[in-house]
């Protein structure tokens, strides 16, 4: 009863810190100066990339949902006194136009990759008293500032995946000396769908897409747009054996790059291919000891079909479905045919995609067995990025040295917030306590693992927090290290069921997080194999009663 007083207390005390104020740039109250938008109409540019169209219709649904009023979207002139401007330098007529008359200043936003900035501008064309604009250094910078200012009125990136309903307000004022220019902490940031099996795929095959039958377009379309609302860029889709694999569809390839989205695959999965679905020669021919011909040209096909968009290409070789590579031997022969791989794979990429190859993103992640073979001396292109894992549980396993840290091609992060596999897994109830999460990410930055963030979020639900969590600290890390564990977790009930039920959720979710660090409650019961029995909880009688209480 004490630590949940502490807690609560600790919660309470989240409320009252200075990130509230700093963050409440759009408001229902008017003040001298203040910029109304609430019906405000919404312009930008046919020319600009096809994400700011996507993104501006999101805009305007949004704002309808707060206040009622359903902004007119268009590409020609404002017909009101006052409007929301939105688009990407050297690909907006509009902003271009302001930065020529000298009515924007964006040299603090040149050259930032995705940075955004959102200011109140007097007088901005023919007609217009005022207008608030979102300009964007490129596509997706514009994007997650007109995501930003969704978020700002209230509207929580889970609006759609959880239900989550805005308040409404009758009124939204941007106040007159606005200026926000952000742009993000760790260059290439997403999420992993993977185990898929028991949520997303027969949700998608049965309730959201049953003319489908699978995840598919439709359900890929949700999935890239929840990414922008989270200011994530990259994705590595589900490649379990119950789903298509993701280009088996070259619609969703196509919509990816549409809504901006960069395509990765999973550790287990080189250059873009699903190996589980897409492999058909058998497990044993996936050797490229015995079979180089066979599976360099298998990624050859891949490369040739999506090296017109922006990937970043996953290098080396692991066996068919998160099971060590097939073929090299004992590990100096693994590692000898590591480097073999690695180097024909950049051969793929310099034919197909770009012959400055160093310029393309690639990634090698030293996941389970393959860090032991890095360790033993692998040796990877300077301007790869390095991606280490932690131990499926949270705690990074290794992070980079002096020597990798000078390295061109930087590192990453794989992070498990859900993880099925041997010993124990963790699926069900996201329980990876904030303040891990917090401290490993805050431990990899420290130590320059800024280039990609990818989080393993199992189905998407129920993991909604952690992923938010990791994603709002790829964008901004001071931020969320500055918030803390409670801070954050109260900010996150706060965004997303308001402020009146915000504490006694945040207290909850305190709650439930420190009671599950003890151990998760999937945990209760030992993993056990084909074969083996089940292991009893250490546990007296007593203790579980007092557990389940």
């Amino acid at each position: 009863m004490r630590l949940a007083s502490l807690l609560i207390g600790l919660v309470v005390a989240a409320f009252a810190l200075p990130a509230w104020a700093q963050e409440a740039w759009v408001t229902d109250k008017a003040s001298p100066g203040a910029l109304p938008i609430a019906g405000a109409e919404i312009l930008y540019s046919e020319s600009d990339a096809p994400v700011v169209g996507l993104a501006v219709q999101d805009l305007r649904d949004d704002l309808a949902a707060v206040t009622g009023k359903t902004p007119r979207l268009s590409t020609d002139a404002a017909k009101g006194r006052t409007a929301i401007l939105v688009g990407t330098l050297g690909r907006s007529p509009l902003i271009d136009g302001l930065v020529r008359d000298r009515k924007l200043k964006v040299d603090d936003l040149r050259g930032r990759w995705e940075g955004f900035l959102i200011t109140v501008v007097d007088n901005p064309a023919p007609g217009l008293d005022r207008a608030l604009v979102i300009a964007g250094g490129d596509r997706r910078g514009t994007a997650y500032g007109v995501y930003d200012l969704s978020r700002a009125v209230g509207v929580s990136p889970w609006t759609w995946w959880a239900d989550a309903r805005p308040i409404k307000r009758k009124a939204l004022y941007v106040a007159a000396d606005t200026r926000r220019v952000e742009a993000p902490s760790v260059k290439y940031r997403g999420i992993f769908i993977n185990d898929e099996d028991w949520g997303l795929q027969p949700w998608a095959a049965r309730t959201f897409d049953p003319a489908y039958g699978d995840i598919g377009p439709k359900t890929y379309e949700k999935v890239f747009q929840l990414l922008l609302r989270l200011k994530a860029n990259t994705l590595w889709p589900a490649m379990h054996e119950v789903s298509k694999p993701f280009n088996a569809d070259p619609a969703n390839a196509a919509l990816a790059d549409r809504w901006g989205i960069v395509m990765g695959s999973s550790h287990a999965e080189p250059m873009l291919r699903n190996n589980v679905g897409e492999w058909k020669a058998g497990a044993e021919a996936y050797n490229y000891a015995a079979n180089p011909d066979g599976v360099l040209d298998y990624w050859r096909q891949r490369v040739k079909a999506n090296g017109g968009y922006e990937n970043i290409y996953t290098l080396g070789m692991r066996g068919i479905h998160d099971s060590g590579m097939v073929g090299g031997g004992d590990i100096d022969g693994q590692r000898t045919l590591l480097e073999k791989i690695i180097a024909d794979q950049r051969g793929l990429i310099r034919d197909h995609v770009d012959p400055k190859v160093e310029t393309v993103p690639q990634a090698f992640t030293a996941y389970k067995e393959v860090l032991d073979v890095y360790r033993s001396g692998l040796k990877v292109p300077e301007d790869v990025t390095l991606v280490w894992p932690d131990d499926n549980f949270g705690y990074i396993r290794q992070l980079p040295n002096a020597q990798e840290r000078q390295r061109s091609g930087g590192s990453g992060v794989y992070y498990h917030l859900s993880y099925l596999g041997a010993p124990l897994s963790h699926l069900w109830l996201s329980t990876t306590p904030p303040a891990l999460v917090i401290e490993e990410m805050g431990r990899a930055w420290d130590l320059d693992a800024r280039r990609l963030w990818i989080a393993n979020v199992g189905d998407i639900k129920p993991a909604e927090l952690g992923a938010q969590l990791f994603l709002d600290m790829a964008w901004d890390v001071d931020g969320v290290r500055k918030l803390g564990a409670r801070g954050y977790e109260a900010r996150f009930a706060r965004e997303v069921f308001g402020p009146a039920r915000a504490e006694a959720v945040a207290a909850i979710l305190a709650e439930h997080h420190q009671l599950n660090f003890e151990r998760k409650p999937e945990h209760l019961q030992w993993f056990w194999g084909r074969g083996a029995s089940p292991r009893s909880s250490p546990l007296s009688v007593a203790q579980a009663d007092a557990r389940l209480a």
